[in-house]
């Protein structure tokens, strides 16, 4: 099913570094508002994932994945990286930190696969992820929840 003209999500396939760059700072700054309905507009109708052993179909359910999601990993706060990316699909490392309703602080890091329809829309994604216990003081991530900063350090640059 084909998404209307009005859900073109900019930049679109195929991607150049550039782009590609942007596309992943636009999904970073978007997962970083917790908003679980801004999230799910940059994803298609019918866009499938799989989140860790978790399997996805559309919108609805990714609204109310993110939902659960962000009840459950508090504090949230994410870098995106562009690893690869070709045409419509788009290879990204990823960690975030967050704690759950007892305190106990986790980095959590991954990787995703991203392909995209014509309107610049994720069709499917494939995330990986794996959890580190942390030490509240070993935390990397500072800003205030939401956006993060332009001269906050990526992943390479915090060694990650």
């Amino acid at each position: 099913m084909q998404d209307a003209q009005a859900d073109l999500r900019p930049p679109l396939p195929p991607f150049t570094l550039e782009t590609a760059i942007q596309k992943v700072r636009a999904a970073e700054d978007a997962w970083n508002s917790r908003d679980p309905e801004r999230v799910a507009l940059a994803y298609s109708s019918d866009s499938r994932w799989r989140n860790r052993a978790e399997f996805l179909a559309g919108r609805e359910e990714i609204v109310a994945f993110l939902r659960r999601k962000w009840a459950r990993e508090l504090d949230y706060r994410l870098i995106k990286e562009l690893w690869a990316f070709g045409d419509n699909r788009i290879a990204v490392r990823f960690a975030y930190e967050w704690h759950d309703d007892s305190g106990h602080w986790f980095r959590s890091y991954g990787n995703e696969n991203w392909e995209f329809n014509q309107q610049g829309l994720m069709t499917v994604r494939h995330a990986s992820i794996n959890d580190l216990p942390i030490r509240e003081a070993e935390r990397k991530y500072h800003w205030p929840l939401g956006r993060r900063p332009e001269d906050h350090p990526g992943l390479s640059a915090l060694g990650l």
